[in-house]
Order: structure tokens, then sequence, then C-alpha cells
């Protein structure tokens, strides 16, 4: 029995160690995401004095351009046709589901 405690007594310091080594490993990791959040942090003030992030500068010709304004105008409908079929494809659903509820009640009663 004595050679069972002893090895028991060597995992149990082995598995601490390990558990150690993790803790450090992980600390690590946190201390250069905070680096990489501050240089990040630091870009991000440069990107606002140069201008708006993500943001495109308008033109203001733009909207007096009769091709660029077809061109909002096809996007648009596209978009509004696509809309207009989940719309549709929605409200079968819809309907279908009422049906199948109205006849399941009427079913149970």
């Amino acid at each position: 029995m004595g050679e069972n405690e002893g090895a028991e007594k060597r995992e149990e310091h082995e598995q601490k160690e390990k558990h150690e080594n993790d803790k450090d490993v992980k600390e690590e990791k946190g201390e250069e995401k905070a680096n990489e959040k501050k240089k990040k942090d630091k870009e991000g003030k440069k990107d606002k004095e140069d201008g708006e992030k993500g943001k495109k500068n308008k033109n203001p010709g733009d909207k007096k351009d009769p091709a660029k304004l077809r061109a909002k105008l096809q996007k648009l409908d596209a978009k509004m046709e696509a809309l207009s079929k989940k719309r549709e494809d929605i409200l079968k659903l819809l309907q279908e589901v009422e049906i199948n509820d109205t006849q399941e009640s009427g079913e149970a009663a």
C-alpha cells in the first residue's frame, strides 16, 4: 500500500504543477490580449483623427449624377423585390400553420 500512496502523491504533485503551468500560460495570453487592445485603441484614435472609421467620403456631385442615381434605384428595387418574396413566403407559411392549428383543434373537439 505504501507504493500506491507514493504514486498518488506524485500524481497529485504533477497535476498541481500542470495546473500552475496552465495558469501561467493563460496569464501570458491575457497580457498579450491587453497589449493588442491598447494598440488597437491607439490606432482607432489615429483613424478618428484622419476621418470616421468605416465611412466613405461622400461626394456631393453624386446626388446630381443621373447614372449613379439610376444605379441606386436599381439596387433598391432588387432589395425590395427580394423582401417582397420573403414576405410572401412567410405569409404562406403562416396560413399553413393557422390552417393546421384549426384542423387539429377541430379534431380534438
